[in-house]
């Protein structure tokens, strides 16, 4: 099989980008590796997931909140569903836990469900595209690096193989670098943050609520952001393949409640907006700015991004190129072949005509 350089991947992804996502990424210097392990060792719910109550992991990013809102305003259970929303402070967590079986969805990134799907216990399947990043994920820098070609020779920390460390790969292509210029230091965000203020780094790979403490340090400022690559990371909801194969009708309604709490938002948005800041642990005010940084998908741009079609606005497709890249940095062994069945569009194309009728 073929493996595309990054160079190639940045090409592709200049010329055909339009579906992209946020990311809370993360992963370790091989996430293949780590998921096979978690799935190996994990409690697994069980085999059997009928009559039982359908939990749902989610963490800390703008795109994701509204799943508090919707749990909040009771808009599962409006539909049928017992549903535990279980809230994960490190994103990390939300990722082992679903491909060991603990959980029965996530809220997770186009990357990592790539990286962790193989060896997920029970199958991992992306049945709903939640957002856009717009620029909440980014590099911020020190003072003295003010443009694209100062970052060589500099230390940058950030989650290797993550969303981050992607957008920093894209950058330094365009800026004519590669990614052995620039030091990387392998790092979880939050202790990334911490160094980069102490003066110990000379920039930070960073997303919400993460980037305005990046910006405390004197003189730090913005060099790059998920808005100048619009298409690069999608953001999913992830059930595994057993909840799909044994409870279809509730992933079904599981869409639904996702486009009904963004209709409840459009109407009550100081309401959810507030729901959102409770559960970020953020003021209303910072709630808006990352808002800004986002874009939700709508059920037309939901039907477009699983047709498996070429282009980067398909999620097969878009998988493919994200795969060669993590095998690029050593982050994945090998790029599988095949990733039609890693995405089942049923449902949001089912919600679409319903919509129709």
């Amino acid at each position: 099989m073929k493996i595309f350089c990054r160079l190639c991947i940045l090409g592709c992804l200049l010329t055909a980008l339009t579906l992209c996502a946020g990311c809370g990424g993360s992963s370790s210097a091989d996430k293949s590796e780590e998921a096979s392990v978690q799935a190996a060792s994990g409690p697994n719910l069980g085999a059997d997931v009928n009559g039982r109550t359908i939990v749902i992991g989610y963490s800390d990013w703008p795109g994701w909140w509204p799943w508090y809102v919707a749990e909040q305003e009771g808009l599962f259970e409006q539909h049928g569903l017992d549903v535990e929303l279980r809230w994960f402070e490190d994103y990390h967590d939300s990722l082992r836990a679903l491909a060991a079986g603990e959980i029965d969805g996530n809220a997770q990134t186009l990357d990592d469900t790539v990286a962790f799907a193989p060896t997920a216990v029970n199958g991992e399947v992306a049945v709903l595209v939640n957002d856009n990043s717009m620029g909440d994920d980014k590099i911020v820098v020190a003072a003295e690096v003010q443009s694209l070609p100062d970052l060589a020779g500099k230390k940058i920390g950030l989650e290797g193989g993550a969303a981050e460390d992607f957008l920093l790969t894209l950058a330094l292509y365009e800026a004519g670098l590669r990614h052995d210029d620039v030091e990387i230091v392998n790092m979880e965000t939050s202790a990334g943050i911490k160094a980069f203020v102490a003066g110990e780094l000379d920039g930070i790979g960073t997303f919400p609520p993460y980037g305005l403490k990046a910006l405390a340090r004197a003189g730090s400022h913005e060099l790059v952001t998920s808005a100048h690559y619009p298409g690069a990371f999608p953001d999913l909801l992830v059930v595994s393949q057993t909840l799909v194969d044994q409870r279809p009708d509730d992933v079904q309604k599981l869409v639904e409640v996702w486009f009904d709490v963004i209709g409840f938002m459009k109407v009550n948005l100081k309401e959810a907006e507030d729901l959102m800041a409770d559960r970020a642990g953020i003021s209303v005010e910072e709630v808006e700015v990352f808002e800004e940084g986002v874009r939700i998908f709508s059920v037309k741009d939901n039907v477009d991004a699983f047709a498996p079609e070429q282009g980067m606005a398909h999620l097969p497709f878009a998988a493919q190129q994200i795969a060669h890249f993590l095998v690029e940095i050593g982050s994945m062994p090998t790029a599988p072949t095949d990733f039609n069945a890693l995405f089942d569009g049923r449902f949001v194309q089912a919600y679409s005509d319903s919509l129709a009728h």
